[in-house]
């Protein structure tokens, strides 16, 4: 495996240096002398180029850095690497001719580049450059977004975090609205503190523009709240909306192009009639079903008197509040509050009977002039009941019948996204993830809130002269959203150029009707002239990619091809192409890929597959086997997690591991605070990683175990459950797990098959075949496409099969068992806590009155399909088990 310790490139406002693992040296040794964020949104098209200036102050050749977090929904359109006078631009290209490249490069010793996905709104974009004793390098990279209106405001993401502070830093922000400015707010972190000081906001031709600037001393650099000796951390958010005098829209014509937003508020609202589908199955447990609770609780309270609604909980079961839509008056609202309060979790899932029975309440009582909404909450795979995802869909579709949009919320990681965003799709609805995390609640409020205010039903936008138009049909019209429609005007020798809405308002046919005068003076300085034509691109790409989940044969490879044309024309890094940065001189090569929220990742990433639609990220990584020898490669990939990468295909030293962190950090040891530490070396490593939860931690534990082994797993000794687990030395994961409860009952899982025996009969089941289920004597066993769930007694197991690199391993995880069972093995420690020590310049945690060093790592949580990654406290196993690991080995599975 190559050697990837040397290039690394990191792009998120931050650079780091791979020549120390010393971060004090790191700083002395590269000084980010420039550091600029230029911003310019021209009708809500935001246009951001980061340029950063970096010196080598050392009297030798090192790799520098480059690290940036970008917005989610942005497209990649520029890099650019100046390096001693000379130039290197990135190249869009279609992603397999990229990968060919690239795959030449790599095959002669070069290098890669790198690009993952942080955090719920941001990816992270990596690259870096060998940079000669006391030179420069300068990197410059461009990205395009569509602003989308939510809650009535814009939102303008710019992420800072240098890791130094920088004698000349600015952020620029140049907004240009037609119809004036009505409001504009900047938050975040970077506009606390000191740093307020830093911020200008100025206001120029009646507000149709305005200025922000942000340009910090060093010193407030270090200041701030997320501050420090590292400089700038944090986000610049800036919030804003346009006046909207004209219900009719705005409508902006340029050199041949169009753009509508249409975005009425003089309209009534519709009065509602509103199901929620909450599931309530056992993987719900703990906080989710709590964070579910209260926020069904405030929702119920902000319905309107005049909407109606119905609760439906469901597991392996389906349960009505009632049977019919009930009136949001405040004593049906009190008994539901009273039922959310008692909701619980248990049982399987059965997503299929859930949202039939969602859809048969609202077409028992059709109510005329209202608008109806179907809202599913779920966390999980159907498990019972109809399982086959497409005949659930269909099931789906044929109820519902294009009559309401169906609105599907997934929550957390263990989801199945791309079935919820197919059927959400299907049913002129959208997906939304649900993260994880303390806000939960909240974020499911916040969806609410955009759904809550219903204005105008099924509208049809037309324009008459119009060709290559983005999407004009459109179920609802929510207050505070807006309808963004683009084209291409088919004559541009016509004076006018004429707009229709049609919709229905509360039963009636309301009607837009506006014309404008196209030989109007451009109110476009000459810079953003093009803005235009490259929104209509931006916005035609995105819906192209969004419908191919819908989409099969001829139809899809033809949207498909569309896609790609317009991808590689205007230079946008999306699922489809990947950047290409060569040095013609040295043979260098580096590609970028554009993630998907998808399964496992979103954002940039190590390891390139560009064969496999199903990745999770992009990647830019950086191999260095000579200073002279690099290949870069920058794509995008599907993605389904906000903060998931894999980088395993591409380092074997820990399963999908941000590998650019763990070279510069020593490992962990247990004992005194005095422990010498070591730095990981840059080979491969043959151990399995485990994570730890900790209650009251928003990060977990995790340690590793050394390949081979053979490892008690999990027991309970009170009900005669065990299970134990077979690792080889070459591969990922077990590639073999044995269940055993009380004397007779023996489950044995391999890559291949499953048998199981009773005593008296015995099972053989193989992975792959239609759903399977067998259950006798207190044991249910359910074996999907790549899962198995197995519960025996009073204790769940789910045993996931995963591939890579075209080898399959297993992977055990606990989703049942009673809170008072004492279990023991690996996977039976419960009782864990820890406590991060300040004030130490080597992360230390303290844990059972021990201190032990540590440091952050980015794993693979493969408890999960999706392999999301998460961050974690790489901690020995003496430390967290209490107990070396020979006793929980076993000579018999």
């Amino acid at each position: 495996m190559m050697d990837r310790a040397a290039l690394q490139v990191i792009l998120l406002g931050m650079f780091l240096m791979s020549a120390t693992s010393d971060p004090v040296k790191k700083k002395k040794n590269v000084d980010i002398y420039s550091f600029y964020i230029n911003s310019t949104v021209t009708s809500r098209y935001a246009t951001t180029v980061i340029t950063s200036r970096v010196a080598n102050t050392l009297n030798e050749s090192q790799e520098i850095q480059f690290e940036v977090k970008i917005p989610k929904n942005a497209f990649i359109s520029k890099f650019r690497m100046t390096i001693e006078g000379k130039t290197y631009d990135g190249v869009v290209k279609e992603k397999e001719a990229a990968q060919q490249q690239y795959n030449q490069a790599v095959s002669r010793g070069q290098s890669a580049g790198l690009v993952k996905s942080v955090g719920r709104t941001l990816e992270d974009f990596k690259t870096s450059v060998t940079v000669s004793a006391f030179s420069k390098v300068t990197f410059e990279l461009t990205y395009e977004e569509l602003l989308k209106r939510r809650l009535g405001k814009y939102e303008l993401l710019i992420n800072a975090q240098p890791m130094q502070p920088v004698a000349d830093f600015k952020i620029d922000v140049h907004i240009q609205e037609k119809p004036g400015i009505s409001f504009l707010e900047v938050k975040g972190d970077l506009s606390t503190g000191d740093l307020a000081n830093a911020i200008k906001t100025t206001r120029a031709d009646k507000d149709f523009q305005v200025w922000v600037t942000f340009y910090p001393t060093q010193d407030q650099q270090t200041k701030c709240k997320s501050c420090g000796e590292n400089g700038l951390n944090g986000d610049l958010l800036i919030t804003y909306d346009v006046e909207r005098q004209n219900p009719k829209g705005e409508i902006m014509v340029s050199k041949g192009y169009f753009v509508h937003y249409f975005a009425p508020s003089d309209v009534p609202r519709i009065s509602k009639n509103v199901v929620f589908i909450i599931d309530r199955s056992g993987s719900m447990s703990g906080r989710k079903i709590k964070q579910t609770r209260l926020a069904l609780l405030k929702i119920l309270s902000d319905l309107d008197e005049d909407d109606h609604f119905g609760l439906i909980t469901f597991d392996s079961e389906v349960s009505l509040w009632k049977r019919e839509l009930l009136r949001a008056t405040e004593a049906n609202l009190e008994n539901a509050k009273s039922f959310v309060k008692e909701i619980r979790d248990r049982g399987a899932t059965d997503i299929n009977a859930a949202v039939l029975a969602g859809v048969d309440m609202i077409n028992r009582h059709p109510r005329e002039g209202t608008a109806s909404i179907l809202i599913l909450l779920t966390d999980g795979d159907p498990t019972t009941g109809e399982t086959n995802i497409e005949k659930i869909m269909s099931n789906v579709k044929k109820a519902i019948g294009n009559k309401f949009p169906l609105y599907c919320l997934g929550f957390g990681y263990d989801v199945n996204f791309d079935f919820l965003t197919k059927m959400s799709l299907e049913n002129s609805g959208v997906a939304r993830r649900i993260y994880e995390d303390s806000d939960a609640d909240l974020q499911l409020q916040g969806f609410y809130e955009e759904v809550a205010v219903p204005l105008l039903t099924d509208i049809q936008l037309k324009y008459p002269g119009g060709t290559n138009l983005t999407k004009t049909s459109f179920s609802l019209y929510f207050n505070g959203s807006e309808i963004v429609v683009s084209g291409q005007i088919t004559d541009n020798s016509v004076e006018s150029f004429t707009t229709e809405v049609i919709a229905v308002s509360k039963g009636s046919n309301v009607t837009y009707q506006d014309t404008i005068m196209t030989k109007d003076p451009s109110d476009v300085p000459p810079e953003n002239e093009n803005f235009m034509q490259r929104l209509w691109a931006y916005l035609t790409v995105k819906q192209l990619l969004d419908r191919q989940v819908l989409l099969k044969g001829q139809e899809k490879e033809d949207e498909k091809k569309e896609a790609l044309k317009l991808s590689l024309k205007y230079q946008f890094v999306t699922t489809l192409t990947s950047m290409v940065v060569t040095k013609p001189q040295e043979g260098e090569v580096e590609v970028a890929n554009k993630p998907k929220e998808g399964k496992g990742g979103d954002g940039y990433t190590a390891d390139v597959d560009s064969d496999d639609d199903d990745s999770a990220f992009a990647s830019f990584s950086v191999i260095n086997h000579h200073p002279a020898q690099r290949a870069f490669l920058l794509h995008s990939v599907p993605m389904d997690y906000p903060a998931a990468m894999d980088y395993s295909d591409a380092m074997d030293y820990s399963d999908a591991m941000d590998y650019s962190v763990m070279i510069h950090h020593p490992l962990p040891t247990y004992g005194s605070p005095t422990i010498h530490t070591t730095t990981p070396p840059a080979v491969q490593v043959h151990s399995n990683r485990f994570l730890l939860p900790v209650v009251g931690q928003s990060k977990p534990l995790c340690f590793d175990v050394p390949l081979p082994h053979k490892l008690r797993l999990l027991q309970d000794s009170a009900s005669e459950f065990s299970m134990n687990g077979e690792s080889l030395s070459e591969n990922h994961g077990f590639h073999q797990i044995a269940i055993h409860y009380k004397t007779n009952h023996h489950l044995i899982i391999s890559t291949k098959s499953i048998s199981y025996h009773n005593g008296q009969d015995k099972v053989e089941i193989l992975w792959g075949q239609e759903l399977t289920q067998h259950n006798t004597d207190g044991v249910s066993l359910v074996v999907l496409e790549n899962e198995m769930n197995v519960t025996m007694g009073n204790i769940g197991v789910v045993i996931i099969s995963h591939k890579k690199d075209g080898v399959k391993f297993l992977w055990p995880a606990i989703w049942e068992h009673p809170k008072d069972v004492n279990l023991t093995g690996v996977l039976g420690k419960s009782d864990i806590s820890y406590v991060k020590t300040e004030g130490s310049q080597t992360p230390t945690l303290k844990m059972k009155d021990k201190e032990v060093k540590t440091y952050l790592e980015t794993v693979s949580d493969y408890r999960f399909h999706s392999t999301p990654v998460q961050e974690c406290w790489l901690v020995p196993f003496q430390a967290v088990m209490e107990a070396e690991i020979s006793d929980f080995t076993v000579t018999q599975l």
